[in-house]
């Protein structure tokens, strides 16, 4: 039996695809900041390799905030294969943050936070979004 209802979980959904674009617009900010500006005062260069680093940095940061910002566009949407790609790409971003957590340690753990209370919302409670895609 196929136990699709709406429920007042459905706002953990919600909250997931909102958090995720959010996510993803503020990685495609920091990935854009650090492909143009690898050498300026927010990124600590000491020589030309850190320079590139940043820079490289700032591509894969760009790549996962437009990844994020699609997962959340169709997890809004109530997408039943947006669950599973949602998850993918916050796991990929939590693994991105860990990876920071030198460079960034508050932001790292605040964003790391925040994608696993993500994970949680779209994996427990992510069916409510397409039973309310189809209620509407």
């Amino acid at each position: 039996m196929n136990d699709e209802r709406q429920t007042r979980w459905v706002g953990w959904g919600w909250f997931a695809a909102i958090l995720i674009l959010l996510s993803g617009a503020l990685e495609v900010l920091f990935g854009i900041l650090a492909i143009l500006l690898p050498a300026s005062q927010y990124f600590t260069t000491r020589e030309g390799t850190t320079v590139f680093f940043v820079s490289l940095w700032g591509w894969w940061h760009l790549l996962i905030g437009l990844v994020l910002i699609a997962a959340g566009i169709a997890l809004a949407n109530g997408r039943t294969w947006a669950r599973v790609f949602a998850v993918v790409a916050v796991a990929l971003n939590a693994v991105s943050q860990l990876l920071s957590l030198p460079a960034q340690p508050w932001w790292s753990i605040v964003v790391f936070t925040l994608d696993i209370v993500v994970i949680y919302a779209i994996t427990v409670h992510g069916r409510e979004l397409r039973a309310y895609d189809r209620a509407r």
